[in-house]
């Protein structure tokens, strides 16, 4: 070794002793501080360890509260040194440095040990402590922010993965919960409680990092501390999950310790798991790392199930001899398959909605059938869209893949959303024999129409059933007053006069829209009576038009294309709105029940479904089951409520019309069921919105997300003719079948339907008196004709110049149509 060698070591031993010496004498072990508050901040430390489930060593803590009684602050310091993790000192500059304590770095894998910080804050400052870690953060990228706050997780939304790091295996975070405070409390000497929990096993290395706000680390990397992590392994829990009838099968679990933290750790979660999901799914034999602990294991297989909790212990590695294995008999409250109903979600995603690492490329078909089977449903079609198009359409098979089972269904088709005519209405393509539109060269870009129309066409060519999803056409009330001024405040006084409102659409009687009494409808009074309408169901109110929902089946319908429309992901009132106003118009539109998961339903799959008639069947097959949804042989409901049969003189939902040779009366009889537990939440009606035009909205859901049930209570059960309740019955929520009978009079034509709002729709049986179409309302006529008019005024500039013409001619037959129909409806309806 040369001199110049030797000189150098010598300097960096010198620099290191002074460095060393320095921060030792920066930091001590011990400061003078007053008793009494810092008697206060470690009893709430000692409390916190109790809490979590690491109680401290019983006679150190009797010397803790011996000290605390004393208000010692020297030997309170002294008893908590050895469980010191680092000290951090924050100077009066508040530059913040750390130095590492003697206490074991010992943790666990998959579980959050406590472990203990000496702050002294020498700037007396009163702000929060933040611990990060190169190594920590989430293993995911792609979340979506806008999705995260509909499902009041946006935590989950911090320091994603987007550059691709294996090595995020730390996961680390202050304890701010009580009896511990959010922010240090400007105290001189006090002590926070950091929570370190590793997804890796054995001895690891990682940096911490220290800072009370942006610019607050000292130079030097003075904030920055390596420790070499002791990281326990988690035991491996084997689940034994078995259905109803004794069969392997898969369920959901939700896994949660004493203080609700929810295992595996969300942040640290890639596919099969998803992160944006409390729950996991398991199949028969599938395993589970926890760490030793107690838990509750909340079980199911979605709403047709019973929500069974259990408590679990996982014992340590020195108590355990052989492979622990815990048993999941799954149980059911209703079985719809015993009444030839199979219950399917037709808009599902697998990619493309920023949940997933790679959003543009999404997860696996298995991953989507655990999801599907997890959730008990027996179709699941995962619909490719615009940002996973290129990717997700390499899944795409004529007929259900073949992971299916006898019983569970799962197949690939297409949503046109994202490209394509997505500017005039979404639309679901379901049971495709072929994915890529004439001309698109298997791209998203190329000859794909600008309007819904031709893609429904080439859909019903090919045996398809057509649709349009998150249908609800909701009200603008600023909008649709300016709408309703500029087209009948004839004379420009500001004002709608009696012989102006005469044949007009507007939201209610000219006599209730009059507030003041003066004869004449000013702006405010318009926009009021908006408001009040949107909020009615059937209503008049006209819709926004503003690029949402299903705005072309306005036109679609009337061209004989569209086989339904989708409920149970958007607000109900504005998704069953357009249905009843087209069926009133005597138009055989059908009603659907989707989640679009995650993007809308953003937490599981199912939570809107389409139970559809096939009888008793062995295996299923899904072009008769995407059959039976077209023609309407179905009901939809959330899966807590059931109508499980619903017949009009015999006559069941999409079957045959009810013929009656004049006036007279019909028997409508049904079988419905409601669950004995529903969950909290406005998508289930059991918290009420902030007003009824957000009822059953599952994208925001205006409430607290919850994993609470409801038990019991009852449902109003109501009998809808022609879009109006005419009849209604009390049914309590108690998982038995429930038989209903009604002796009602029908004077014309007419549909009729049974619902539970928001949970439960079936579709109608139609009863034609004298042969005659139905024709139940010129109001309902009205609004579709003056719909139809405003969907073109202000969204043709996004069908191309060469469709345009096509598509105006369409558009037009619609609008006559609208127009022969209000003709031909009885006068005043």
């Amino acid at each position: 070794m040369n001199s110049k060698s030797l000189i150098l070591r010598a300097h960096l031993f010198l620099f290191m002793l002074f460095f060393s010496t320095e921060l030792k004498a920066e930091l001590p072990d011990g400061m003078d501080v007053e008793g009494q508050p810092l008697a206060a901040n470690v009893l709430r430390v000692v409390e916190t360890f109790q809490l979590l489930g690491h109680p401290l060593d019983p006679e150190r803590k009797q010397q803790i509260l011996a000290a605390a009684q004393k208000r010692d602050a020297e030997q309170l310091q002294k008893l908590l040194q050895p469980l010191v993790l680092a000290t951090v000192e924050i100077n009066p500059e508040v530059r913040v440095k750390v130095q590492r304590g003697v206490s074991k770095a010992e943790i666990q894998q998959h579980g959050f040990r406590p472990l203990l910080i000496k702050v002294h804050n020498l700037s007396t400052v009163e702000a929060a402590l933040q611990i990060d870690s190169p190594q920590g953060g989430a293993v995911y990228a792609g979340s979506s922010l806008g999705i995260l706050k509909r499902q009041e997780q946006t935590e989950l939304n911090r320091n994603e993965n987007r550059r691709g790091v294996q090595s995020r295996f730390l996961e680390v975070e202050v304890y701010r919960d009580p009896p511990m405070t959010q922010q240090l409390s400007g105290l001189k000497v006090e002590y926070v409680v950091v929570l370190i929990s590793s997804t890796e096993s054995g001895i690891r290395e990682a940096q911490l990092q220290f800072d009370v706000g942006s610019g607050t680390q000292d130079l030097g990397f003075r904030g920055e501390l390596p420790i070499l992590f002791h990281v326990l392994p988690a035991v491996p829990v084997r689940f034994n999950v078995r259905d109803e009838t004794g069969k392997p099968s898969i369920g959901r679990f939700i896994i949660t310790d004493d203080i609700g933290r929810v295992y595996p750790s969300q942040i640290k979660r890639l596919a099969p798991d998803l992160f944006f999901q409390p729950q996991i799914y398991r199949a028969d034999g599938e395993t589970v790392l926890l760490p030793p602990g107690k838990y509750t294991v909340t079980s199911s297989r979605g709403p047709e199930y019973k929500v069974l909790q259990r408590q679990l212990e996982v014992p340590t590695p020195q108590k355990r001899r052989r492979m622990i294995q815990f048993d999941f008999q799954l149980q059911r409250w209703i079985h719809p398959n015993d009444y030839g109903y199979f219950g399917g979600d037709h808009h599902i995603h697998g990619a493309g909605c920023s949940h997933y690492t790679v959003p543009t490329e999404g997860v696996t078909p298995s991953d989507m059938f655990r999801q599907v089977k997890g959730e008990g449903l027996n179709v699941g079609c995962v619909l490719t869209w615009g940002p996973c198009f290129d990717f997700q359409r390499r899944y795409f098979s004529p007929l259900a893949l073949d992971i299916s089972e006898s019983r569970t269904l799962l197949k690939y088709d297409l949503e046109i959303s994202g490209f394509g005519s997505a500017a005039m209405g979404h639309v679901c393509l379901l049971n495709l024999r072929d994915q890529t539109y004439p001309g698109s060269n298997g791209t998203k870009t190329e000859n794909w129409p600008t309007w819904t129309v031709p893609v429904l066409k080439w859909c019903k060519e090919q045996g398809g059933v057509t649709g349009y999803p998150h249908s609800a056409l909701g009200v603008d009330e600023v909008s649709g007053t300016r709408w309703t001024m500029s087209k009948y405040d004839v004379n420009q006084d500001e004002k709608v006069s009696p012989a102006e409102y005469k044949g007009g659409l507007f939201p209610a009687a000219f006599s209730t829209m009059d507030m003041n009494r003066d004869d004449y409808l000013d702006t405010t009074e318009v926009e009021l009576s908006l408001k009040a309408a949107a909020n009615q169901l059937p209503n008049l109110a006209i819709a926004a038009m503003s690029g949402r929902g299903a705005m072309e089946v306005l036109v679609s319908t009337p061209e004989g294309v569209c086989d339904f429309i989708s409920a149970m992901d958007t607000p109900r009132v504005s998704e069953w709105n357009t249905w009843y106003h087209l069926m009133n118009c005597g138009f055989p539109l059908k009603l659907s029940g989707e989640t679009d998961f995650p993007c809308m339903s953003s937490r599981r799959v199912g939570q809107g479904r389409v139970y559809v008639q096939l009888g008793d069947v062995e295996k299923l097959d899904y072009a008769r089951w995407c059959a039976g949804l077209g023609k309407g042989q179905s009901y939809v409901s959330d899966g807590y409520a059931h109508a499980l049969s619903f017949k009009v003189n015999g006559q069941s939902a999409g079957r045959q019309d009810v013929e009656l040779a004049s006036p007279g009366h019909v028997l409508v009889t049904a079988d419905v069921a409601f669950a004995p537990a529903t969950p909290v939440g406005v998508a289930y009606g059991t918290i009420a919105p902030q007003s009824n035009r957000l009822a059953g909205d599952t994208v925001l859901l205006h409430a607290p997300r919850s994993l609470e049930y409801v038990k019991g209570g009852e449902r109003r059960i109501e009998l809808i003719v022609n879009g109006k309740v005419i009849a209604e019955k009390q049914v309590p929520a108690d998982g038995q079948i429930h038989q209903l009978q009604f002796d009602i009079q029908v004077s014309q034509s007419s549909w009729i339907a049974l619902r539970q709002f928001p949970q439960l729709h079936t579709n109608p049986v139609n009863v034609l008196v004298s042969n005659r179409p139905i024709r139940a309302s010129r109001n309902s006529a009205l609004w579709c004709l003056e719909s139809t008019r405003e969907l073109w005024n202000r969204r043709n500039r996004y069908i191309s110049a060469d469709e345009k013409e096509a598509a105006q001619e369409a558009y037009q037959r619609s609008i006559q149509r609208y127009i022969q129909i209000m003709a031909e409806c009885p006068e005043g309806t």
